[in-house]
């Protein structure tokens, strides 16, 4: 799973409600756009290359997989549905919502459309000041300068001043009492690309699992009956011991641990895999373990329907996955299902993504994290 683009964006405004214009853009941005991670003091600042009132601006840092010119739709479709109307004359405007991208990651871009960069922001307070607010260490990507030396050198003398704060929108979720989460679900569910995006977005360190150093899960898939033992107690062992040392790891730059599995799953699919006798004296080791194993704060379980597992399956490529039968998978679905039935300790959340894409479409992350934010109210 390739990590999220870092991306900057300059919001301005010098019409109407001024604040209540940059909350509701806000709002829209991290709704429909990219995940909104932080949000600078709001700054009133006087009008820059004309005569006007004077805006409101701040600066926004966003997570997202899309592309820049995916992002740049984006964000004109957001101005256009907030009411801004570009008349195509030369000059500055009023406006009641203004959108740019300043950076992208630490790229240079250079199309007809979109320069990034932006090439005004070396000569803006009111871009530099809020973005050395939000990313103190942040360089400019052409000349490595510092933000905070580009201030220094910037020749804007207009009026600036901090006139209030909007919340980031992540603030609501308080993943912050949680230490350990624990997001599960079926081969092909989007298990560890979930992982991933809450881990970047919400500070947290991860633990995957390690499936792809199993030497006997390739030759599971060719002879189940022969490697299912071996194969399961591989993975048992191996969850132990990953699961034991990360989590007694303490890292003080990182606010909780985000895992891709939960030891339990080794049952699960014990119960599918192995003959009866079999997974009679696996369960007995099993026991043992789990005894001394730490639950999880969270427990997402992320429910996908069998066709679409296989649409995931065949799509990630894997060669030793292709061959895995639609019965197997609703097997494993409904071990996952029982487990979820019998835990009274544990705080389970179950999550329908059958119809949702939390990669390419935000809303449908944004819909995950309403689930998260719901359960951890309770």
């Amino acid at each position: 799973m390739n990590s999220q683009h870092q991306i900057v964006l300059a919001l301005g405004t010098n019409s109407g409600e001024r604040l209540s214009n940059l909350e509701q853009c806000v709002h829209l941005i991290h709704q429909n756009t990219a995940t909104v991670i932080a949000v600078s003091p709001v700054y009133e600042t006087t009008s820059w290359g004309f005569e006007s009132a004077s805006f409101y601006n701040c600066i926004l840092v966003v997570h997202s997989h899309k592309t820049p010119q995916k992002i740049l739709k984006s964000i004109l479709k957001i101005e256009r549905e907030m009411g801004r109307t570009r008349s195509g004359s030369e000059g500055y405007e009023d406006r009641i919502i203004d959108i740019d991208i300043i950076s992208f990651d630490h790229e240079l871009v250079e199309t007809e459309q979109l320069t990034i960069p932006h090439p005004l922001l070396t000569e803006r307070q009111f871009v530099l000041q809020p973005l050395a607010k939000v990313l103190p260490n942040w360089t400019h990507p052409k000349t490595q300068q510092s933000v905070h030396e580009l201030i220094q050198k910037c020749s804007d003398n207009g009026e600036y001043q901090i006139v209030g704060n909007l919340s980031a929108p992540l603030q609501a979720i308080h993943l912050e009492q949680c230490n350990y989460i624990a997001i599960e679900g079926n081969i092909g569910a989007g298990k560890t690309t979930l992982a991933t995006k809450m881990a970047e977005d919400f500070n947290a360190k991860t633990v995957y699992e390690r499936f792809a150093d199993n030497p006997f899960l390739p030759k599971f898939y060719k002879d189940q009956n022969r490697y299912a033992f071996p194969l399961e107690m591989s993975f048992l062992a191996d969850r132990y011991q990953q699961i034991s040392d990360d989590l007694s790891q303490f890292d003080l730059f990182k606010d909780f641990v985000v895992a891709d599995y939960h030891i339990f799953k080794s049952l699960i699919f014990a119960k599918v895999t192995l003959a009866e006798d079999e997974y009679r004296l696996y369960k007995t080791l099993f026991d043992i373990i789990y005894k001394e194993m730490p639950k999880p704060d969270l427990y997402i379980y992320l429910y996908q329907n069998t066709e679409r597992l296989l649409q995931n399956i065949r799509k990630r490529g894997r060669s030793y996955e292709q061959e895995i039968p639609a019965d197997y998978l609703e097997k494993i679905n409904n071990g996952y299902l029982d487990f979820i039935k019998t835990q009274q300790n544990l705080n389970v959340l179950v999550i329908d993504v059958s119809e949702l894409d939390f990669v390419k479409n935000q809303s449908d992350y944004i819909t995950i994290l309403k689930a998260i934010q719901k359960q951890l109210s309770l």
